[in-house]
């Protein structure tokens, strides 16, 4: 029989659970840190996980300049060094022991990091002029660097996205850089050509309801048509309900959010492509998600199109054509990291080749650490396999593209700094590119919003910084991204009538 305080500790988990919202979540979660021990060790500042001595010197230094209205002192401590993983604080250790945040030290000296960051800001030009203001908090900014949303690809489990965008946008954690492949980019493509407010009215659970009321679902009218057929007008339906057709540059006016979709080539020899506002800013966003969701096999490959000087529509690398994104670049974190000054990644992780590199909610019987050595092992496989083919094999064109696609798939990286993943023991995987029920498609987007909340107090930890660089420059004019155009009104593209097939 448990034993009263392990079965305090059981009941609270089964009352975690069964939890409405995030915020009886959280309540119950700290009432679980304190039944278990986590909220003692998180006011207990020493630990081996992370330089706690370096951490608590600089937060008493920081206050006593703002006690004592050194500004310039103040100004000095903070060019000394901000970024996220000071003294080890933003190690993965660190959020393992509680459910709710991390040691209290870290937390505080993020708060003190920021009101001292908001205290200079509010100086007025006679303390510190404005051009030396400026300088540091683009130079902080830069140093800093920012986070990125990334959106994996995962047929019919996108609609876990869903929920994953819902819940960070609700308590305003969705990153300005996005990026998403395969299913992912459909919903990064609705994250970057709507409003705020727009998105909030549309992740509404009756608007959703009505989504899964449709008759196809969003992601399977991107792989299927009725009856399981491909259906290239069904997909154009599709894509034009949900996506405005914006450009990438005039969607980055718009919302000010950085997306950016993967494509991979349908040919040998060719590389894939990050479509975004900075690099390629003429290009339809329409097209970009075509083709990062034409699944090779199930779908046609697309060419992709652009905005020309006078406003009309043409081919963009008329001969070249493109498929599915995570083919090639799933999370594309070295590409972010380039653009953006990206170095920090939450990821949205659907992709079934999780299974195979660790994913907590595996329903496969095999330790996370064997999973990964196989699928090393798997990975040299069949990096070895697509050498061999395409040096004896090149009269078979599409078995050597097959098999430089396998060991694309089986080569790429799997993880992000924060993850987030569905269940995958309550999904069957051979709906993976099938239709999903009423009952089914919430329950994927109601699993994505609850599998936020247990490191929803962790974004807003590691997040918190950047967000209040990014408020600061904005106030003062100033992008913070790299990719500094100016936000300005682009009117909404009047819908397309649809042309009636002639009988």
């Amino acid at each position: 029989m448990p034993k009263p305080h392990k079965r305090k500790l059981q009941d609270l988990e089964r009352q975690l659970d069964e939890a409405e919202s995030y915020s009886q979540w959280r309540d119950l979660a700290r009432k679980h840190d304190e039944a278990s021990g986590a909220e003692v060790w998180r006011q207990v500042e020493h630990t081996h996980r992370y330089d706690n001595a370096q951490i608590r010197k600089r937060l008493d230094t920081l206050r006593m300049h703002r006690r004592e209205r050194d500004n310039q002192g103040l100004l000095f401590t903070l060019n000394e060094g901000i970024h996220g993983n000071m003294g080890g604080m933003g190690s993965d250790q660190l959020y393992r022991v509680a459910k709710v945040g991390t040691k209290q030290l870290v937390e505080d000296y993020v708060d003190e990091i920021v009101d001292s960051l908001t205290r200079i800001a509010e100086l007025s030009d006679d303390e510190i002029s404005h051009e030396q203001k400026l300088d540091f908090f683009q130079r902080a900014s830069h140093c800093y660097g920012c986070t990125a949303l990334m959106l994996s690809g995962g047929g019919a489990l996108g609609h876990f996205h869903l929920g994953v965008t819902k819940s960070l946008l609700e308590h305003g954690l969705l990153p300005k850089v996005i990026s998403g492949s395969s299913a992912g980019s459909l919903v990064t493509a609705v994250l970057g050509t709507h409003g705020d407010a727009e998105l909030l009215e549309m992740i509404k659970p009756i608007h959703l309801l009505e989504e899964a009321r449709a008759e196809l679902s969003w992601v399977d009218r991107l792989l299927f048509g009725k009856g399981g057929q491909i259906d290239i007008e069904g997909l154009e339906q599709i894509i034009e309900r949900q996506i405005p057709d914006y450009t990438f540059q005039e969607a980055f006016e718009l919302t000010g959010r950085h997306i950016n979709i993967s494509v991979a080539p349908a040919e040998l020899h060719q590389s894939s492509r990050l479509l975004n506002a900075i690099a390629s800013p003429n290009v339809y966003i329409r097209t970009a998600v075509k083709a990062s969701c034409a699944v090779p096999g199930v779908y046609p490959a697309v060419m992709l199109e652009a905005k020309n000087v006078n406003g009309k529509r043409q081919p963009y690398l008329p001969t070249r054509r493109w498929v599915d994104g995570s083919v090639s670049d799933d999370l594309p974190a070295k590409r972010l990291a380039r653009l953006y000054g990206v170095n920090h990644y939450i990821g949205s992780l659907i992709n079934p080749i999780v299974l195979l590199t660790g994913s907590p909610q595996s329903p496969l019987p095999v330790p996370g650490t064997l999973r990964t050595v196989g699928h090393k092992a798997a990975a040299r496989v069949a990096r070895l396999s697509s050498r061999i083919s395409q040096r004896y094999t090149s009269e078979w064109p599409r078995f050597n593209l097959l098999a430089n696609m396998v060991a694309s798939v089986l080569n790429q990286e799997y993880t992000a700094d924060i993850s987030v993943y569905p269940d995958f023991r309550r999904f069957n995987m051979r709906k993976i590119l099938s239709h999903l029920t009423e009952e089914e498609l919430i329950n994927l987007i109601n699993q994505g919003v609850r599998s936020t909340w247990p490191v929803l107090e962790r974004i807003r930890i590691s997040t918190k910084i950047s967000q209040t660089l990014d408020t600061i420059l904005d106030s003062y004019g100033e992008q913070p991204l790299l990719h500094n155009a100016r936000k300005k009104s682009v009117p909404k593209p009047a819908k397309k009538q649809r042309q009636r097939k002639s009988a």
